[in-house]
């Protein structure tokens, strides 16, 4: 009978994703301390996340929402579509009802807000490490809500017909980026950009560019996106 390979604590790979240096010091201090792992890289943008995973095969990848360039659930397609073996906590400041679900869909084995205590973080850290999903009791009531009862049209319920690039996009006009701007950052072509802003306008039921980009300064200011 083959025997199932059980590796030392210090033998499992974190490759951590995220745009701040100060908060990847302080995770990866947290992880060596509290769990006894190894981090294998550190990435704050897409490509170099990829080529890390390629090159290092770590065992799971911490990710944040936001880095540079693009949002950490295209990072999260591009390893489901390229079937790699590896297990992805999200850990954002995003608020995890606009986000979680999301992240889920596009792969991830867990998400946890910033704001939660360190212990909560190991917890999330190990129950992924697992391969078992990871959501905070906030999240999963509000997941089991939403598959029993209709949600009213809040401003979230609003912002939660948008698509993932949509939502993007929304995030970058309510920082001030342009349309040339974001197309540069994104890769996209203006035209593309203006397909999306079109889209979230009727989405949003908004009538003019001005209202569009208020919006979405209103929204990244409450919710830190």
């Amino acid at each position: 009978m083959k025997k199932t390979e059980i590796k030392a604590a210090n033998s499992y790979k974190v490759l951590l994703v995220e745009d701040h240096p100060m908060f990847r010091e302080h995770l990866g201090q947290l992880i060596n301390r509290d769990l006894g792992m190894s981090i294998c890289g550190e990435a704050d943008n897409i490509r170099d996340a990829m080529r890390l995973i390629l090159e290092t095969k770590p065992d799971i990848a911490i990710v944040d929402i936001t880095l540079h360039g693009s949002s950490g659930l295209e990072l999260l397609k591009d390893i489901k579509a390229q079937g790699l073996d590896i297990n992805v906590l999200v850990l954002s400041m995003h608020d995890e009802e606009l986000y979680a679900e999301r992240a889920l869909r596009a792969g991830a084995k867990g998400y946890i807000t910033k704001n939660e205590a360190s212990t909560e973080v190991i917890e999330a850290i190990r129950c992924v490490m697992k391969g078992d999903v990871y959501a905070s009791r906030q999240m999963t009531a509000k997941l089991l809500e939403r598959m029993t009862q209709k949600r009213s049209n809040s401003e979230l319920a609003g912002m939660e017909t948008l698509a993932d690039r949509e939502l993007e996009v929304f995030q970058m006009l309510g920082r001030g980026k342009s349309t040339r701007e974001i197309a540069q950052t994104l890769n996209l072509g203006e035209s593309t950009v203006e397909t999306y802003r079109a889209r979230i306008k009727e989405k949003l039921q908004l009538r003019s560019a001005a209202e569009l980009y208020l919006r979405a300064g209103q929204w990244v200011r409450d919710h830190g996106a």
